[in-house]
């Protein structure tokens, strides 16, 4: 295939570099002379291992050269990838001027001479940044012309400077969003070399993802730190505390925990964090990742009261009140929080759970039910149609065979909010199957 690749810094040096090795016609632009001449002697603008050579082969092949010229390179290609910087500016927000910039050149180029072609952001862009920014400043750049058979796709990397030329050829996952059945097979056909799964979402997912992998690296790092300071200070071995904490591949190391879901509760979490912070202060240690879990967790069930709210419907429904499906165990559940902020609020409650009702007659938890929160006792109820009957709006709680009983035979007009996020595509099937009219409320959209 014949590609352009815009920004030639480690992510757009090493993937030309790579493409062309794989057999494609690459086109490198930058608007650096410097970094063109040395590419195109085959000499290396960055200091990459690996890369000098892997240039110097490339070129001496005529599979890749640089040029300063937008219009030259896209009438050499068919796909552009977008590999531009995206800097920090001094407020935090992400600097899209080069993406803008470099976007409206192509949009030009094209609209001189119309064709198919396929612009891929392979740059870290926020959602939402394709159709903020990429898609205008093309119809800007065509003065609203119609760019027939232009595609748009993002193509995130996942390669580490020091590592980059090994990181191209063996990533987690080659992650492409599109919606363009054109895109994505150019795209599959580029990468047919490179044995990772090929993952499809949509642009806003796939935008999502490289940020949500790259704070979760930030957030194990932090993490790593403050145990071993905790380690320091309590006499403990940090190097062996941690090498023991990562041989549990079952729920430490692994995808345990890493769904989206409500708040944690239960009898371990919230003390265990609440005294790792407590004897990290005594110990006059600072550990700032760890102590804003709690505060974190307890957002998630004022946001939770903030949605209910926010429906204007003084009839609830609540399914699920142990602190997760398949327990009738309520200590420091967010579901208990989230009830008794409602009844405070003087909202008429139905809560549905059959373990725990089966604990209010006959569990150990009867008199933590009848002595603690008898006024919540109060307001559960045996079955799903006595929910349904009563609710104008249900809140998904747990996702166990109580909610799919209760999504399964609601009736239309009523609202659904899912704290579980579980059953998305359950409501949406009965929408359109069954005619079903409850709407699905997700968690609210950042601001």
């Amino acid at each position: 295939m014949r590609i352009s690749v815009f920004g030639l810094g480690y992510v757009g040096c090493v993937t030309a570099a790579r493409l062309a090795e794989a057999g494609h016609v690459v086109t490198g632009v930058d608007i650096n002379q410097d970094k063109v001449d040395m590419i195109n002697r085959g000499a290396s603008p960055i200091v990459e291992y690996g890369l000098q050579d892997l240039l110097c082969a490339v070129v001496g092949q005529e599979r890749l050269r640089a040029t300063d010229d937008v219009y030259e390179a896209v009438a050499a290609s068919e796909l552009a990838l977008i590999c531009v910087g995206t800097p920090s500016n001094v407020n935090g927000s992400l600097d899209l001027r080069y993406l803008e910039r470099v976007v409206g050149q192509i949009g030009q180029a094209l609209a001189k001479r119309p064709r198919r072609f396929t612009i891929v952001v392979r740059s870290t862009v926020l959602p939402g940044s394709v159709d903020r920014v990429v898609w205008p400043a093309l119809r800007q750049a065509a003065s609203g012309a119609d760019l027939p058979g232009v595609e748009v796709a993002v193509n995130p990397e996942f390669i580490r400077e020091g590592s980059a030329l090994t990181d191209f050829l063996d990533p987690p996952f080659t992650l492409v969003g599109s919606d363009s059945p054109v895109a994505a097979g150019q795209l599959r056909d580029i990468y047919s070399g490179i044995m990772a799964p090929f993952v499809q979402t949509d642009v806003r997912t796939a935008e999502m993802i490289k940020y949500a992998c790259n704070a979760f690296h930030a957030l194990k790092i932090c993490f790593a730190n403050e145990v071993a300071g905790l380690c320091d200070a309590f006499g403990a071995d940090a190097k062996e505390a941690l090498r023991i904490f990562r041989m549990d591949k079952r729920l430490n190391v692994s995808e345990a925990y890493l769904r989206p879901g409500f708040a944690f509760g239960g009898s371990c979490l919230p003390k265990d964090v609440r005294a790792l912070a407590h004897a990290a202060g005594r110990a006059d240690v600072e550990v700032p990742v760890l102590a804003s879990i709690i505060p974190s967790n307890d957002q998630q069930v004022q946001r939770a009261i903030d949605l209910v709210c926010a429906e204007g419907k003084k009839r609830v429904g609540v399914v699920g009140l142990a602190f997760k499906s398949g327990t009738d165990d309520l200590r420091e559940s967010p579901l208990v929080r989230l009830v008794e902020a409602l009844l405070g609020k003087g909202y008429a409650l139905r809560v549905l759970d059959r373990n725990v009702s089966l604990a209010r007659l006959v569990g150990a938890n009867r008199t933590y039910i009848e002595g603690e929160i008898p006024h919540i006792s109060s307001v559960l109820c045996d079955s799903e149609e006595e929910l349904l009957t009563h609710a104008e709006v249900i809140v998904v709680g747990n996702a166990g065979d109580d909610a799919k009983r209760v999504l399964s035979a609601v009736r239309p007009g009523v609202r659904v909010i899912d704290l579980t996020r579980s059953f998305k595509d359950r409501v949406d099937q009965d929408a359109d199957h069954r005619k079903i009219e409850y709407q699905l409320v997700a968690s609210p959209q950042p601001a």
